[in-house]
C-alpha cells in the first residue's frame, strides 16, 4: 500500500451529490451539520476528500499505467465502504474508473477517458472535516498486471470508446467494474462486479485469486481463475446493473445484491419490475447456498421527485448481526434503508424462478407474494431523503454502532455525460461534486 498526499489544484468544489455510509466512532468532537428536531435522524459530521491527480495516484501503484489523466482527480471511491478496524478508518473501493456517455449519430457511446486506470482498494481516514487516503492496493491479474476497468465481452458489454467517443478501445476479459467490498478474517478481500456479474476474491495485496461468474458466461482469456458458480439466470442482468451490494455475515458467509431487476424475459420486464435478487454465498463451499426475492418500494415512495421505476437500485447491503441486513434502496437523489432478515423459508435457489423459461418470470409478477413467492419482509429504519445534509447517489453504507451510520457517495470522478464533459484541450470540465463521508445518527438505532 502506498500513501498519497492531496494536492493538484487549489480548486475546492462544492459538496453536492453522493454520500454512502461509512464508519463513525470518532463523532464526539463534531457538532451537528444542521438543526434538527429531537428524536429525528440527523447528520453529525461531513468530511471531504481533497484533490489527488488520478495519474499520480495510479502511477504510484502501477508505474506507467496512466499517461494522461485529462485533468481528472481521484474519485469514485464511494462504490462501497467497510470498517478497517481502527477508529475513523475504512476500506473503500473504486469502480471501473472515469466513464461517461456521448451520443454519436443518435447512439450513445460509453467513454473511458483514462483507459489505463486500474480499479483499486483504497484505505481512508476521516479526520475532522477531511478524508485522507492513507493506503491503496491495485487490483492485478495472476501475472501482476492491471485488471483495468474495461468491459469484458463484445455483444454482452457496452463497447468502450476514447474520451471524445470517436476511437474504439479494446475489450479486456480481465476488466472489472468493482462495487461492494468486505475484508475477510485472513486479510483477503471480497468484491462484487457489475460486468459478469461476478464475485471476486482478492488477496491482501490485490491479486485476483478467483472470479466467480454465472454458469454459462463462457468468459475466456482472463489472466486469473474464472469459476462458473453463480446461478445462470444472472446472465440476464441489465447492462451496467450487475452485482452492486456485498455484506459479510458473522459466520463468514457473503450476501450479494443485484443492483436492479433482471431483464427477464426482456428489457421491458426488467425496467418495470420492482423485484431484485439477493444471493447467499459460502466461501467454504465456494457456492451459492440461497437466493432471495427482495421487493422495492414504489419509486415515488423512495424518491417523490421520480416516476421512473427503472431508477430504483440496491447499492449497499450491510450485515447488522445474525442473519439481519440493512438494504439500501435508492435513486440518484434519495435513499431509504430497510432492515431485513434472511429467512430460510424464503430461499428460492434452484426453483422455478431460476428457470428462464418460467412465464411469467419473477420480474414480471406485479405482486410476487400473491403468486406464492416468499418475498423477504422488511422494516424501514431511515428515509435518508428526509435527512438534511445527506447528498445524493449514496453507494456505500457502514454501521458504526447501533445508532450511527457512515455514508459515502460516488462522485463519478467529477465526470458528466455529453460533449461538454471535456474542454477543447481534452481536459475535464469538473462537475463540482466531491467525494464525502457523512455520519448520520439514528435516534431509534438499528
Amino acid at each position: 500500500m502506498s500513501p498519497h498526499a492531496t494536492g493538484r489544484r487549489a480548486v475546492h468544489r462544492s459538496v453536492a451529490a453522493g454520500v454512502p455510509l461509512a464508519v463513525l466512532t470518532a463523532l464526539v468532537t463534531a457538532g451537528p451539520a444542521s438543526a434538527h428536531t429531537a428524536g429525528e435522524a440527523h447528520v453529525t459530521r461531513t468530511a471531504t476528500l481533497g484533490d489527488i491527480p488520478l495519474g499520480t495516484f495510479s502511477n504510484e501503484l502501477l508505474p506507467g499505467a496512466v499517461a494522461d489523466d485529462r485533468g481528472v482527480d481521484l474519485g469514485g471511491i464511494g462504490s462501497d465502504i467497510y470498517p478497517a478496524g481502527r477508529k475513523g478508518e475504512y476500506w473503500t473501493v473504486t469502480d471501473r474508473g472515469p466513464n461517461g456517455q456521448i451520443k454519436v449519430d443518435g447512439t450513445k457511446r460509453r467513454t473511458f477517458p483514462v483507459p489505463g486506470f486500474d480499479p483499486a482498494i483504497v484505505r481512508i481516514r476521516v479526520s475532522g472535516n477531511t478524508v485522507k487516503v492513507i493506503g491503496s492496493i491495485p487490483l492485478t491479474t495472476s501475472a501482476g498486471k492491471a485488471v483495468t476497468g474495461l468491459p469484458n465481452q463484445a455483444g454482452r458489454d457496452e463497447a468502450a470508446y476514447s474520451y471524445d467517443a470517436r476511437t474504439p478501445l479494446p475489450y479486456n476479459p480481465d476488466g472489472l467494474d468493482t462495487e461492494g467490498i468486505v475484508r475477510a478474517a485472513d486479510g483477503s478481500f471480497w468484491l462484487v462486479d457489475e460486468y459478469g456479474p461476478s464475485l471476486v476474491h482478492v488477496s491482501a495485496r490485490g491479486k485476483v485469486l478467483t472470479r466467480y461468474v454465472p454458469k454459462g458466461l463462457k468468459l475466456t482469456g482472463a489472466d486469473y481463475p474464472v469459476v462458473e458458480a453463480l446461478p445462470e439466470v444472472l446472465l440476464h442482468r441489465k447492462t451496467n446493473r450487475g452485482l452492486e451490494g456485498l455484506a459479510q455475515l458473522p459466520g463468514g458467509d457473503l450476501v450479494l445484491a443485484m443492483q436492479s431487476p433482471l431483464s427477464l424475459p426482456d428489457t421491458d420486464a426488467g425496467e418495470a419490475s420492482r423485484t431484485v435478487r439477493l444471493l447467499r454465498f459460502s466461501p467454504k463451499k465456494q457456492a451459492v447456498t440461497a437466493e432471495y426475492a427482495y421487493r422495492f418500494d414504489p419509486v415515488e415512495v423512495v424518491d417523490p421527485s421520480e416516476d421512473d421505476t427503472s431508477e430504483l437500485k440496491v447499492s449497499s447491503v450491510v450485515a447488522v448481526g445474525g442473519n439481519r441486513l440493512l438494504v439500501e434502496e435508492r435513486t440518484d437523489k434519495a435513499a431509504r434503508l430497510h432492515l431485513v432478515r434472511l429467512d430460510r423459508k424464503a430461499d428460492i435457489l434452484g426453483g422455478r424462478w431460476d428457470d428462464e423459461a418460467t412465464s411469467p418470470s419473477l420480474e414480471q409478477l406485479a405482486d410476487p407474494a400473491a403468486s406464492g413467492v416468499p418475498v423477504l419482509s422488511k422494516r424501514l429504519v431511515v428515509d435518508l431523503g428526509t435527512v438534511a445534509g445527506v447528498p445524493g447517489k449514496i453507494e456505500g453504507v457502514a454501521l458504526v454502532n447501533r445508532d450511527t451510520l457512515a455514508l459515502i457517495n460516488d462522485n463519478d470522478f467529477g465526470m458528466t455525460d455529453g460533449t461538454g464533459a471535456f474542454d477543447a484541450r481534452g481536459r475535464l470540465v469538473d462537475s463540482g461534486i466531491e467525494t464525502t463521508v457523512t455520519y448520520v445518527r439514528l435516534p431509534k438505532g438499528v
